[in-house]
């Protein structure tokens, strides 16, 4: 009987821990979001990006800027994806790189090096691309 209640007593202790620290991971993720989307608030890029895809009709204009989620998307996998949109997001796209095109109306992405710096421009990119939920199917 002793050596059982030992077992059981060990295997809920590795449990508990083992729940504290998916809790803890959950609380941190939850944490980042919370930061990543007040630094996208105040850089100004909820002004033509949002989160979510959603699916238009035929009679509704296409957003400004592709949803984070279809950009953490089309990246998955690539592996100068944070420089390039680290770089397209300081920088800009020149007219002519209408990679979007039929899925946001905007012509070009104007630079935003006054809105949010290099720094944190990598961070926010980081996260958008760790919102691919499909990549964890």
């Amino acid at each position: 009987m002793r050596k059982y209640t030992i077992g059981w007593l060990a295997g809920l202790a590795i449990l508990f821990a083992l729940s504290g620290a998916n809790g803890q991971s959950s609380l941190q993720s939850g944490q980042r979001d919370i930061e990543m989307n007040k630094l996208s608030a105040e850089s100004g890029c909820n002004l033509c990006h949002s989160l979510e895809h959603r699916k238009y009709g035929s009679n509704e204009l296409l957003p400004i800027g592709p949803a984070w989620e279809d950009i953490a998307r089309k990246y998955r996998g690539q592996k100068d994806a944070v420089d390039r949109l680290v770089r397209i997001v300081v920088q800009g796209t020149g007219s002519q790189d209408r990679h979007w095109s039929g899925k946001a109306s905007g012509v070009t992405m104007p630079p935003n090096a006054v809105e949010i710096s290099k720094p944190d421009a990598e961070k926010l990119v980081r996260w958008i691309l760790s919102l691919d939920k499909t990549a964890h199917q």
